[in-house]
């Protein structure tokens, strides 16, 4: 057997293994962070339902001034929609699908290289010295067994954006007060 036939062989092997393996890999992902505002949710909640207001704290807005968006629907009512491009960031489309004033919003976050949209929600809850703000993202990788790899990654790739975005919510909050 050569040697060339040799590698094929253990090549292919091994991206069989890897495809294998990546079928019993989870699809579902869920990334979550919290943060305490010394602000009453009602300052908070208005700077998360009105999507506009996300430039004022979001990550990815400061990376990228030059990003194009686009804005529909009510401000802060359910339908509201943002829609990007960034040569940086990316391009999606966040769409608002679910409010409890004060309390909780949920959108729906879509990528065009991504196959299925997540869910994203901030949930507000009153606690000692302010409110305790907690974000997540969660969703499903679908059936590629490749991209069940990338469950692993998601809390490393977007957690720490989670975190600086926190932390400049917390700043823009209880600024306004």
């Amino acid at each position: 057997m050569s040697g060339l036939k040799k590698a094929f062989i253990i090549v292919t092997a091994i991206l069989l293994g890897l495809a294998m393996v990546g079928f019993i890999l989870p699809s579902e992902y869920k990334v979550q962070r919290s943060i305490v505002i010394s602000a009453p949710s009602e300052k908070i909640f208005p700077h998360l339902v009105n999507l506009k207001k996300w430039q004022n704290w979001g990550v990815w807005f400061k990376r990228d001034p030059n990003m194009e968006i686009e804005y529909s629907g009510q401000e802060g009512e359910i339908g509201m929609k943002s829609s990007w491009v960034s040569a940086t960031q990316g391009n999606g489309e966040m769409t608002i699908i679910a409010l409890e004033i004060n309390r909780r919003m949920t959108y729906s976050l879509s990528f065009p290289d991504l196959p299925n949209p997540s869910t994203g929600e901030f949930l507000l809850k009153q606690v000692d010295g302010g409110t305790e703000v907690t974000w997540m993202d969660y969703g499903n990788m679908g059936m590629n067994p490749i991209n069940h790899y990338f469950v692993f990654l998601m809390d490393y790739m977007i957690g720490p954006d989670f975190e600086t975005g926190l932390d400049n919510l917390k700043m823009v909050a209880e600024a306004s007060l």
